[in-house]
């Protein structure tokens, strides 16, 4: 077994090799990256084998040069210390460090452990970096406070997803992003449905992908969830809703204090009554997620970022009383008439065309839908002289084996005429996140200029398809030649 320990820089990775009498030893271990140093703690197994090289450092020696007492701690900690910082997954502009408390780290292990019905037991597969709030915490959390089973892989592979879960023989996944979007797009297998899973759970699994993923691989149950690193409103699915990313009963909504407020399109800034307090959202009316923080409940507290002035921007104040505080997400959802929460859109992506709000959440799960499951990045852009945004694709697709005509007939078919893509960019390479998030604001401010893009870009004509934009249609539709 190795145990890989957290070490100085300066150090080298630290594992140990324990050999355990009358039992066997199952090496997970297919890579070890350099300056790995192995400790024989005993080997009571004769037959063990040792590494190629042979290279133990004998732990027992070590030991017994070891100071016998424990090292004095000069202050005692608790949990309200900060246990880590972790870097927001940067979606829609810079990274930025949010504090992570030792209480507030084992109630998001301990809340998706119990929600989702995890046991001690349980062997979790997760190809996520560890450097974020869903690897590092909600899996790994689940072997530090829990002690389940953690196998992790250096990089998400879309191939080797169902592999590596057979063959670890694991009984929850994880996944986050585009991850199920990838994983679907692998052709069929015979053995799809063969594995030892009863749960996948993460966050980013699209509504019009979520039945025909759990039925292709017969997912018994889905803990699509909900949360920022930053932030104190986390959510769950817990009865396999379709869509859903949590539940808050409209029976006992003070249960958990958080609520869906009403906000202006065009700013994001919440709008107020009468009184200057804000306005909750009606059941299917869509608004901000917040949650309320009481700084004395360590689990709706709200330490935000290292960044003080970035903390800031994240806090509403006067909400439903005079007085009172709740983080602001910043993200759209909305609830059904029994509590059931789905996702919208983010505030700072929503435009505004032709008088309509566009979601380019929506308008990308159509067409990824639509072009096989590629990547796809909606976003809006300005045209001069006209109000608002016009919306704009761009499409991973290298070697441009895209059909722009079926395009043109499924947009013109699944999506109203406001949200139809205006603009279509073909990319050769796209960004995304370590969190396998799309990553859209520098794509936002280069436009639809062929002069500046070296990619091809198509403009939907008046003929109803997608055609080539050339410099000179470029002026003609800032010049209000071109009707759109």
């Amino acid at each position: 077994m190795y145990l890989n320990l957290v070490r100085p820089k300066s150090y080298p990775m630290t594992c140990f090799k324990m050999y355990h009498k009358n039992s066997s030893v199952i090496e997970i271990l297919d890579k070890i990256e350099s300056k790995v140093a192995l400790y024989q703690i005993s080997c009571n197994n004769n037959n063990a084998a040792a590494p190629a090289d042979g290279k133990f450092h004998n732990l027992d020696a070590l030991v017994k040069e070891a100071p016998s007492s424990p090292p004095q701690i000069t202050e005692k900690l608790g949990h309200h210390d900060h246990i880590v910082y972790i870097y927001t997954s940067g979606t829609t502009g810079l990274p930025k460090a949010a504090v992570i408390n030792t209480s507030r780290y084992i109630f998001i292990a301990a809340a998706i452990h119990y929600l989702c019905g995890f046991t001690s037991e349980d062997r979790f597969y997760t190809p996520l970096p560890l450097y974020h709030t869903a690897g590092g915490c909600m899996s790994v959390g689940q072997m530090l406070i829990y002690g389940a089973t953690v196998v992790i892989r250096k990089k998400f592979s879309a191939t080797g997803y169902f592999p590596d879960v057979r063959k670890y023989k694991c009984t929850v996944a994880q996944y986050i992003g585009e991850m199920c979007r990838y994983i679907l797009a692998v052709p069929p297998q015979e053995n799809d449905k063969e594995h030892n899973l009863r749960v996948i759970f993460g966050n980013g699994l699209r509504p019009q992908i979520w039945e025909e993923f759990v039925k292709r691989f017969n997912i018994k149950r889905v803990g699509e969830f909900y949360g920022a690193t930053e932030g104190n409103a986390n959510i769950v699915n817990v009865d396999n809703t379709v869509g859903a990313i949590g539940f808050v009963s409209r029976i006992i909504p003070t249960v958990y204090p958080i609520s869906i407020i009403r906000v202006d399109p065009s700013t994001g800034e919440p709008i107020r009554d009468s009184k200057g307090l804000c306005i909750p959202c009606k059941p299917n009316e869509p608004g901000v997620f917040i949650g309320k923080i009481l700084p004395n409940n360590p689990t709706r507290q709200f330490l935000g970022y290292v960044d003080e002035e970035a903390s800031k921007k994240k806090i509403v104040y006067d909400v439903f009383k005079h007085g009172d505080s709740a983080f602001i997400s910043g993200d759209i959802l909305v609830a059904d008439e029994l509590g059931n929460l789905f996702f919208k859109d983010r505030t700072g992506d929503t435009f505004r065309w032709k008088g309509e709000n566009v979601s380019t959440s929506e308008v990308e799960a159509v067409l990824s839908n639509l072009i096989d499951y590629k990547d796809a990045i909606a976003y809006g852009v300005e045209i001069r002289g006209l109000e608002g945004r016009a919306g704009m694709a761009a499409i991973l697709d290298p070697e441009e084996k895209v059909d722009l005509n079926k395009l043109a007939e499924g947009v013109k078919k699944s999506l109203p005429t406001y949200a139809r893509p205006i603009f279509v960019r073909i990319l050769r390479k796209i960004d995304l996140t370590g969190t396998y998030k799309l990553k859209k604001n520098d794509l936002q401010r280069e436009g639809f200029d062929p002069r500046k893009i070296s990619d091809h870009i198509y403009y939907l004509s008046t003929s109803g398809s997608y055609e080539l934009l050339t410099p000179e249609i470029f002026d003609k539709i800032n010049e209000g030649a071109i009707r759109l």
